[in-house]
């Protein structure tokens, strides 16, 4: 979808057409979550803090998210979507992968039928989407971005070599700020750029998914459209409104979060073996303290003694304010697995298989 939240609040609202529009709180702690492509043309983006959304755009207009408004739209998408094809694979709200190798209905052609989709959304919901189309997940998510708003892009067999060669790094999926930095460094600035290290070369300098870009800048992308997409993580963070300096006040709020984390995992009858605590200080400095147990919390007073730990162990509490905390409940154990049977009786300070911190 194109600007998805901010597409929805200037439908509803026609006295926000055509104006920069950014849903997310006003206040000097608010973020931006989303941006209209008029807010875009002055460089304000999701995860931007507000107040230097509004330096960059004075005329910029706020206006609160509206969730279940957007959960709503996103289920009449995903509706259109089925009656396609029963293979859809939702990354977000306002995003998914579709397989139309064998569609349910309308032309053998996932052109066509890309046009059609976007034409069935236009007239349900009011909102343009932008499509792209290819042979395999990574290609046709750069596609679907190359001509946004209300974009189609199709990427065949014979097309995909050239583009991939003259494609910018910064495109490529996952490829942030800071990698493409690091990538600039190393002389990578295109897919071409990639083809020329190996493998072991991207992963040396880049672990993992160094791997993974040097095999996508050749194409290769053999992942099939899962409908059946497991969560990995639950969480919650929040930023205040003035900083936290004791680290009583900072257990308050994490006390806080590890009872929404809880409440989450409690209804859906799931345990986490990993705790990570989020820390942001004032001037943005971010870090992560994670702990790994080997009895998995269930609940939010289990969080709360390992996110504890976390706080007041090791390094200890931050020296400088801090703006933000989160809580994040991973490696998660669900009802029908094996590993849900371990025993309950270890005490927290058995449970520490290893803590890591690790700063970003």
């Amino acid at each position: 979808m194109d600007a998805f939240f901010a597409s929805v609040e200037q439908r509803d609202d026609p006295g926000l057409r055509g104006r920069p529009v950014a849903v997310g709180g006003s206040s000097r702690r608010g973020v931006v979550a989303a941006a209209s492509y008029e807010a875009r043309a002055f460089g304000v983006h999701s995860a931007m803090p507000s107040v230097v959304a509004a330096r960059r755009c004075p005329d910029l207009v706020f206006v609160k998210p509206r969730f279940d408004v957007y959960r709503a739209v996103s289920g009449q998408i995903r509706d259109i979507f089925l009656s396609f094809t029963p293979l859809v694979e939702p990354l977000s709200l306002d995003e998914a992968y579709l397989d139309v190798t064998e569609p349910l209905t309308g032309p053998p052609s996932a052109t066509l039928l890309a046009r059609r989709i976007k034409a069935m959304i236009l007239e349900d919901t009011g909102l343009t989407a932008s499509a792209g189309v290819s042979f395999n997940k990574f290609l046709a998510k750069v596609a679907s971005a190359a001509r946004k708003p209300d974009g189609l892009t199709v990427i065949t067999p014979g097309e995909a070599d050239a583009f991939l060669s003259a494609l910018p790094v910064e495109r490529f999926f996952g490829v942030g700020p800071a990698t493409a930095r690091r990538m600039h460094e190393a002389g990578i600035r295109t897919g071409l750029d990639v083809r020329a290290r190996t493998e072991d070369d991207m992963a040396r300098l880049f672990g993992k998914a160094g791997r993974w870009w040097h095999r996508a800048a050749y194409g290769t992308d053999e992942r099939p459209v899962r409908t059946d997409r497991v969560r990995k993580s639950i969480g919650a963070e929040r930023t205040f409104f003035e900083d936290l300096v004791s680290p009583g006040d900072m257990l308050l709020k994490i006390e806080a979060l590890c009872d929404e984390v809880g409440r989450r995992l409690g209804s859906r009858d799931i345990g986490a073996h990993t705790v990570t605590l989020k820390i942001r200080r004032h001037d943005f400095h971010t870090c992560t303290r994670s702990m790994t147990l080997a009895e998995p919390a269930r609940s939010a007073a289990m969080l709360l003694r390992a996110a504890r730990k976390l706080l007041l162990d090791g390094e200890g509490p931050p020296p400088e304010p801090v703006r933000l905390l989160g809580v994040t409940a991973s490696r998660l154990v669900f009802p029908d697995d094996p590993d849900a049977m371990v025993q309950l009786s270890l005490p927290l300070g058995d449970q520490v298989e290893n803590q890591a911190r690790t700063g970003a």
